[in-house]
């Protein structure tokens, strides 16, 4: 049995789950969220618990499992409390400014400002111009979108310059050597 799989997820107060055949769909307070499962795995519902049951061990039903409940249990967390993704911007003249929620402009040492928009969903908060707070319900849009942002300008070896996660960690490399 998948150790994962086999553990129960627990519901909290003020979230729905329904299961509409393959389609399972979660209301809870930030929002509503819809999956469909892959065939063969099921989801059962006893009182405040989500059960996520596979039809027999073959291998491929057990990695569906897993993923299934995780998938499930991510929705749960997605619509009680939401998902954050923190971006730093390193780099002399490297910024980040608001236009609106939904989208963003970023001066990253390019002849031109690159704008970078939101999906459904996802908001960008900018606390500080060399800081972007990426927040939505979805953990897989918003961890995409903040890829996305970070793909614009990798971190460069050499000085460190570019679009990096809060707290990754940017290997150096040294220099030319001079004469």
């Amino acid at each position: 049995m998948s150790r994962v799989g086999r553990v129960p997820i627990e519901v909290p107060g003020g979230v729905t789950v329904t299961v509409d055949g393959p389609l399972v769909t979660v209301a809870g307070p930030q929002g509503t969220l819809s999956r469909p499962l892959p065939s063969p795995i099921t989801v059962r519902q006893e009182d405040s618990l989500l059960l996520v049951e596979r039809p027999d061990d073959e291998r491929e039903h057990r990695a569906l499992h897993g993923l299934t409940r995780s998938l499930l249990s991510n929705m749960v967390t997605g619509v009680t409390t939401g998902f954050v993704k923190e971006l730093e911007i390193v780099g002399v003249g490297y910024r980040a400014t608001a236009r609106g929620p939904a989208a963003l402009e970023l001066a990253l040492g390019f002849s031109h400002p690159v704008v970078v928009e939101a999906p459904e969903g996802v908001t960008f908060e900018i606390p500080v111009p060399t800081r972007i707070v990426v927040k939505g319900i979805d953990k897989e849009k918003v961890g995409q979108v903040a890829a996305d942002i970070r793909k614009v300008r990798k971190p460069e070896p050499y000085k460190g310059k570019g679009v990096r996660y809060a707290g990754e960690r940017v290997v150096r490399k040294a220099g030319k050597a001079a004469k």
